[in-house]
């Protein structure tokens, strides 16, 4: 991927206009986790020590367009970031009236949540264009949104004199490349999550391009299932059982496979103090429920993991919130990080099992965005991306 980077140009005395994802939970008027916030600073930083005028735009929550709702004001994240900084971050509530904002090189001034504006999430062509006068230079700087079309994302980056890739998109483009365009083989997939039907586009993208995909969760139930085998009262899908074989033949047939457990933990309820059993899967019965895979089929997998030379991770293969359905999710997770391959992992539920099992530091990239992360691994081409490498392409 060709795009302008922000760490590429020079930013003195110039205008900087960076969307970045700071929409982080509150409490209480007060952030409750300033993650994205911490992750954000590093490109504040570069651009306030290249002598810039910095504004910041983001969106927090889901306020309704036009209207001010104190909810889901920033001015909670400006206090937080100011802090962090060690500098006033000046809320600017009417920011695009006038439609150049007062700031001197070395201030920083954040924008007011850009979906108090009308037209944002409809990728409006005047707000974009409004937006896109206020700088010099607009860095897109929030994976986290890079597959959604608005103004703020896509919108501005076409009218801007400058749109780059700040150096956080930059770095995530830079690893899902690595990942998937040109990676080290074997290239080992981890999907899992409760539904086939959810993520079957990323299935069948990701079953072309690796040399195993390891599936998991209701996901691991309907092939399961598909393998001609009951799943009781388990979460899964009929109607995709099909699909399902289709997958794992094309897969046999490219010299790959799907592998499907040959044991695994049940319940009778989805509860934290229901009893585990573990189980052979030609031995489940009507009232099962398969919330994890057994000891056997973890081992089958962590041997994989050892060979692999890239693995890709998104969600867990059991219901590992509950410590006696997460053996599973722990082994897969250790074998990633105890692997010397090039590792990245995306998704809400895969950041809580990293988090869980403390292995952040073993693993070689996280990414920050879901929705672009899975839209990525399906092979769509994310808006905000697309249009930087058509502006690179005409500098």
């Amino acid at each position: 991927m060709s795009v302008i980077k922000m760490a590429d140009l020079d930013l003195a005395g110039k205008r900087v206009l960076i969307r970045q994802d700071l929409n982080v939970p509150l409490k209480k008027g007060v952030v409750a986790d300033g993650t994205r916030i911490h992750a954000s600073l590093p490109t504040i930083e570069m651009a306030l020590k290249a002598g810039a005028k910095v504004m910041i735009m983001s969106h927090l929550g889901r306020p309704t367009e036009g209207e001010y709702e104190h909810q889901y004001s920033l001015a909670p994240v400006a206090n937080y970031l100011s802090a962090l900084l060690d500098q006033p971050v000046r809320l600017e509530q009417n920011w695009l009236e006038p439609e150049f904002i007062p700031v001197e090189a070395g201030e920083v001034v954040l924008c007011e949540n850009v979906r108090f504006n009308i037209g944002e999430k409809a990728n409006d062509d005047t707000l974009s264009r409004r937006m896109a006068k206020l700088c010099d230079v607009f860095v897109m700087d929030a994976f986290g949104t890079a597959h959604r079309a608005q103004a703020s994302t896509h919108g501005v980056a076409k009218y801007a004199p400058v749109a780059c890739a700040g150096p956080l998109l930059a770095a995530e483009l830079e690893a899902l490349a690595k990942a998937l365009d040109n990676p080290a083989r074997p290239l080992v997939a981890i999907v899992g999550g409760s539904k086939v039907s959810t993520k079957l586009t990323v299935l069948e993208s990701l079953s072309k391009k690796v040399d195993q995909l390891i599936v998991g969760g209701g996901i691991a139930n309907t092939f399961i299932a598909a393998e001609g085998h009951q799943v009781g009262n388990s979460l899964y899908e009929e109607d995709l059982i099909d699909t399902c074989k289709k997958l794992r033949a094309e897969a046999q047939a490219r010299g790959g496979d799907i592998p499907v457990p040959v044991d695994v933990v049940c319940g009778k309820h989805f509860a934290e103090n229901a009893e585990a059993e573990v189980k052979k899967v030609t031995d489940i019965v009507a009232d099962d429920m398969i919330f994890d895979i057994g000891p056997k089929s973890a081992a089958a997998l962590t041997e994989i993991l050892k060979n692999a030379g890239t693995i890709v991770w998104n969600g867990p293969v059991g219901v590992f919130e509950f410590n006696q359905f997460g053996e599973g999710t722990k082994e897969v997770a250790m074998a990633i990080a105890e692997s010397d391959a090039f590792s990245i992992a995306g998704g809400g539920d895969t950041l809580a099992a990293v988090s869980k099992y403390k292995i952040c530091d073993d693993i070689s990239y996280i990414s920050t965005g879901g929705g672009a992360f899975l839209e990525f691994l399906e092979g769509k081409k994310l808006p905000a991306v697309d249009i930087l490498e058509q502006r690179a392409a005409q500098a």
